[in-house]
């Protein structure tokens, strides 16, 4: 069964930087994504990477922040947040999938299109 567990998370003061890693067990996905959810919020698309490693997509609140970055010999997905801010605290959760043919990249940031889910880690940001 694959697995991604994602780790990394943690407490840490407004301004400071933390980075998430999601390794998939046994095998590289095409795609990988990281999505956040905050208590009582939606979940939210934060970050996505192609398959072929060249394209990422950002959300809008994270853009120049936050980095995805993916070492396929790992089999590993990576999210360095840095000045983080009070309104980053959520769990987030890694994401991937296999699909290699996309004809509009709105899929990417699209939680459903997604099959296969990490537990979550829990990243809490301090004022």
């Amino acid at each position: 069964q694959v697995q991604l567990v994602e780790s990394g998370g943690g407490l840490v003061q407004a301004g400071g930087s933390l980075r998430l890693s999601c390794a998939a067990s046994g095998r590289t996905f095409s795609n990988y994504a990281w999505f956040r959810q905050a208590p009582g919020v939606d979940l939210e698309f934060v970050a996505a990477n192609r398959w072929s490693g060249s394209s990422t997509y950002y959300a809008d609140p994270v853009k120049g922040r936050f980095t995805i970055s993916r070492d396929n010999a790992k089999n590993t997905v990576y999210l360095q947040m840095n000045s983080l801010k009070p309104e980053d605290t959520a769990d987030y959760y890694c994401a991937a999938n296999d699909q290699t043919f996309v004809t509009n990249n709105v899929y990417f940031k699209t939680a459903s299109w997604y099959g296969y889910w990490g537990q979550g880690t829990q990243v809490t940001v301090s004022s």
